[in-house]
């Protein structure tokens, strides 16, 4: 099974990581995705650029309104994410009880990544996808 864990922070806790050495935080975050490369559950993992260069696009409205910059009203920021190849959610959890990216205002989600698999196969657009996956090598 697949599960994201979507790494989620306050704008203070951002702010706090301005007092760590740069390269000590790179340092113990490639410690963490190396143990995850040797045991072999690291399927992907990506940081995101700061908040303040991305784009909203708010459905609210015909047509949508696009805006600048970061959400309007959060508490919390989607900073980076992981996807893991593991057996349980218990064990996704386990991963994530052990992120060096802790502490007051960090926080991590976990959400299992749906497989094509579980959606109805007699579906055109399933089975385009499905096709499109093994052309390039995805199933």
């Amino acid at each position: 099974m697949k599960y994201m864990l979507i790494m989620r922070a306050t704008d203070e806790a951002y702010k706090s990581m301005g007092e760590f050495d740069f390269n000590q935080i790179l340092e113990t975050m490639g410690k963490y995705n190396d143990e995850m490369l040797q045991a072999g559950v690291l399927v992907a993992a990506e940081g995101l650029a700061d908040a303040e260069e991305g784009v909203v696009v708010d459905y609210s409205s015909e047509p949508p309104v696009v805006t600048d910059g970061p959400y309007g009203e959060t508490k919390e920021l989607f900073g980076g994410f992981y996807i893991l190849n593991v057996t349980s959610k218990e064990e996704a959890v386990e991963w994530a009880k052990r992120s060096p990216m802790s502490g007051p205002g960090f926080k991590t989600e976990i959400r299992r990544v749906t497989s094509i698999d579980e959606f109805p196969q007699d579906n055109e657009w399933i089975q385009k996808e499905r096709a499109w996956r093994e052309a390039t090598g995805q199933l």
